[in-house]
């Protein structure tokens, strides 16, 4: 059902706003995000839907379709933690744009669904957070452009939900571009849109190790990266090359070390992956890819026994005429694979044959198109 008709159907009155923020897949750049690094993104077909109206009181009222449950909290200034997940990445953006200096002071009804896979690192909860952004820049006239949402859905996630995400994946949700990737600057928040090279199908394969980051290994390793940075005297590691890193990692925890070697050879390869993808060169894009993969597995060790199996299975198919990698935050989730359209057949085969038998697990795979950013549609 559409989201329009459930807002009715809950609300029992037409809504005004119908916002779509997609979820987004990382090609290439993982983790170097917050370390002010580069990341190569794309928003995707899956998104996260949200319609809303005022309401005559002080009250917010949300009802999510994917829970079938409902969250109402007061507008008084205080945005006390809710008990259900789900609810803590709305209030969240309500507290953040308070602390921004945009209070939302009318009352509201909103419903929410979406169809992004959750635990599958595909950004669902930056999908909503981006919806919900939207929802109330486009209800209240609120002066934030999209970069500016994406900011306040990364600070509701750092400071109210407790997860200490870079800015990929809102920036994703907000500024995505039909048929491209974009290059993101993560200090700046400059965008560079690449277009995805016409041979090649975007394949999202979920290898359903469940994965969660909050309380999770996602903060250690921050902290083990901003330790790091400490170390070379800088402010990211962004901004150590690899011939400083080589000549000054003496006397920095063996750990850090590692983490620090595999951000900052991450952030060249996402370059040289777009430059790669701007050249057709998809034999270098797919030496990019797998290094990546490496890098996350035996240096940032956030990969998954399961997850280093399907990557293997895929890689077996498409060798130099793709690239395939784990995606997201780690342990777990999903694997991101750029296929030539004649093979994602034989791909999907092979996983079909192999993949379960190895690891008990069962893939889902999906097709995707790189879609646009978020947007809003005027109803009423």
């Amino acid at each position: 059902m559409d989201i329009s008709a459930i807002f009715t159907e809950i609300f029992n009155t037409a809504p005004a706003y119908r916002i779509r923020a997609p979820g987004r897949v990382n090609l290439i750049g993982e983790h170097t995000d917050y370390n002010d690094g580069f990341v190569l993104p794309c928003a995707i077909d899956f998104a996260n839907y949200a319609a809303v109206k005022k309401n005559d009181g002080k009250r917010v009222r949300v009802y999510t379709e994917n829970y079938r449950e409902y969250d109402e909290f007061e507008l008084n200034g205080a945005f006390p933690a809710s008990d259900k997940q789900w609810a803590n990445y709305v209030r969240g953006v309500f507290w953040a744009l308070a602390e921004k200096g945009y209070p939302i002071r009318q009352g509201l009804d909103m419903a929410i669904s979406g169809d992004v896979p959750q635990g599958a690192g595909l950004s669902s909860s930056a999908a909503l957070e981006v919806a919900v952004g939207k929802a109330l820049q486009t209800l209240f006239d609120l002066p934030l452009n999209e970069s500016e949402l994406a900011l306040i859905g990364q600070y509701a996630e750092n400071h109210f939900v407790g997860c200490k995400c870079g800015i990929m994946d809102q920036l994703a949700s907000a500024r995505g571009e039909k048929g491209h990737a974009i290059l993101i600057d993560c200090r700046s928040l400059e965008t560079q849109a690449i277009a995805i090279p016409d041979s090649l199908s975007v394949m999202i394969i979920h290898s359903h190790v469940k994965r969660g980051l909050v309380g999770s290994e996602y903060n250690t390793r921050r902290e083990q990266c901003e330790s790091a940075a400490a170390h070379f005297g800088v402010k990211a590691l962004r901004d150590v090359s690899l011939e400083q890193f080589e000549a000054e990692k003496g006397g920095l925890e063996a750990l850090a070390a590692k983490r620090a070697r595999y951000i900052i050879q991450e952030n060249q390869r996402t370059l040289a992956a777009a430059q790669a993808m701007k050249n057709n060169d998809i034999s270098a894009l797919s030496r990019l890819m797998a290094e990546s993969h490496a890098g996350m597995r035996d240096e940032f060790e956030i990969t998954h026994p399961a997850v280093d199996a399907m990557v293997a299975l895929i890689d077996e198919v498409i060798g130099h005429s793709g690239g395939v990698r784990m995606t997201g935050g780690g342990f777990g989730g999903c694997v991101v694979a750029l296929v030539p359209h004649e093979a994602v057949k034989a791909v999907s085969a092979h996983l079909e044959a192999h993949y379960q038998a190895k690891t008990g697990l069962k893939e889902e795979i999906f097709v995707c198109q790189p879609r646009e950013g978020v947007t809003a549609q005027v109803l009423a």
